[in-house]
């Protein structure tokens, strides 16, 4: 069976980067570095949410 990850970007978060980061290493700690189907499914979640709250970067004009 095949998964595809959602490219819909949720609203950004309420939540810092490094507060989602701290989550995602948390879960990875809790997983024993094997994700399950679905931690991985909340690990892409989590990503998601880390990328929307993340710092971006100045762009070059």
């Amino acid at each position: 069976m095949l998964h595809s990850m959602s490219t819909t970007v949720e609203p950004a978060t309420d939540r810092s980067a490094d507060e989602v980061n701290e989550e995602i290493r948390a879960l990875w700690r809790r997983s024993g570095g094997t994700l399950s189907g679905e931690q991985r499914e909340e690990y892409q979640r989590l990503v998601l949410e880390w990328a929307a709250a993340a710092p971006q970067p100045a762009r070059a004009a």
